[in-house]
C-alpha cells in the first residue's frame, strides 16, 4: 500500500495510491491526517472505491507534522571509505525541524548568502508506525509501519564550520521526502534496493541500500533506549558514496540545478534549487 498527501481543488488531502489513481482518505473513511492514520493502525482496502488520477493531483510530502526526523551519519560503508573514516559503532544522530519538510517535487529556496556549499544525500527513510521504548533488536521491524524516499540537503560550509551538524542540516526545505509512503509488507527486502541521485541527469551516486552498515532494527533499538519513538517519526538512514563535498572536483549544487533522488520500488524525488 502506498499513502500520499495531495492537493487537488485547492484541497489538501490524502489518500491511498492505487495504480495511477489515489482514492481520497474521505471515501475509505478513515483519519483526517496521516499521522493519525499511521498512529490509528486501522486497515483499509481501496479497491473499487472511486479515485483521482495521479496526473491531476499535486503531491505533496506525504507527512506534514511527524513527532521527530531523525537523521544518521556515516551509515554507509562506501560513504565512510570515501571520508577514510569507519562507520561507527552505534547510530550517530541529528534532528531536522519540520521546517525542512519538502515535498517530492517542490522547488528548494537557498540563501546563498548564508550558504554555498549545498549538497544532495539520498537516503532511505523508515517511518514509524507504533509508540515504543526499549525495542529488542528482533521486535523492532514490527515498529516499522513503512518506507520513503529522503533527500538530506546539506549547507556543507555551515556543517563543517559549526564542527556539528544540526544548524547545516537544519535550513528550511532542506528534507525533501516522499513522493509517498510505501508500507513495509511491499518491500520484500530493504537491504536490496538501489538508490541513485542525478544532478541535471549526470548520476552522481549509485549505490544500494545493501551497503547499509548499522541496520534497521539495531537504528530502532539502539535509539529507543534512550527516547521514544512514536507513531510519524521520520528515521532517515544514512547515504552511500558520490555525495558532491567528497567528490574530485567538489560538486555543490547551485541556482537551477534539477536535483533527482531515487530508490527502487518506493519512486523518486525531483526538486529545482532556486535562489531565496
Amino acid at each position: 500500500m502506498r499513502i500520499a498527501r495531495f492537493r487537488f481543488n485547492g484541497k489538501i488531502s490524502y489518500g491511498i495510491v492505487l495504480g495511477e489513481k489515489v482514492i481520497p482518505a474521505e471515501k475509505l473513511g478513515i483519519p483526517e491526517t496521516v499521522e493519525e492514520f499511521i498512529a490509528s493502525g486501522i486497515k483499509v482496502s481501496p479497491e473499487g472505491k472511486e479515485g483521482i488520477p495521479l496526473s491531476k493531483v499535486e503531491l505533496l510530502a506525504p507527512l506534514s507534522n511527524p513527532p521527530k526526523i531523525i537523521c544518521l551519519g556515516l551509515n554507509y560503508f562506501d560513504h565512510a571509505e570515501e571520508q577514510g573514516r569507519e562507520p561507527p559503532k552505534d547510530p550517530v544522530i541529528f534532528l531536522k525541524p519540520r521546517t525542512s519538510i519538502a515535498g517530492p517535487f517542490e522547488d528548494i529556496p537557498v540563501p546563498f548568502d548564508y550558504t554555498t556549499q549545498v549538497d544532495y544525500e539520498v537516503e532511505l527513510a523508515v517511518v514509524i508506525g507504533r509508540k515504543g521504548k526499549r525495542i529488542p533488536e528482533e521486535e523492532a521491524m514490527n515498529y516499522v509501519f513503512g518506507y520513503m524516499v529522503f533527500n538530506d540537503l546539506s549547507a556543507r560550509d555551515i556543517q563543517f564550520g559549526d564542527k556539528q551538524w544540526t544548524r547545516g542540516k537544519s535550513l528550511d526545505k532542506f528534507a525533501p521526502m516522499g513522493p509517498w509512503i510505501t508500507t513495509r509488507d511491499e518491500i520484500r527486502d530493504p537491504y536490496s534496493l538501489r538508490m541513485r541521485t542525478l544532478v541535471n541527469g549526470e548520476v552522481m551516486q549509485d549505490s544500494s541500500t545493501a551497503k547499509m552498515a548499522i541496520k534497521i532494527p539495531r537504528i530502532i533499538s539502539v535509539l529507543s533506549k534512550g527516547m521514544t519513538l512514536e507513531p510519524g517519526d521520520i528515521i532517515a538512514t544514512g547515504t552511500p558514496a558520490g555525495v558532491g563535498v567528497f567528490r574530485n572536483p567538489q560538486r555543490f549544487l547551485k541556482p537551477g540545478d534539477i536535483v533527482e533522488v531515487e530508490i527502487e520500488n518506493l519512486g523518486f524525488l525531483r526538486n529545482r534549487i532556486v535562489a531565496e
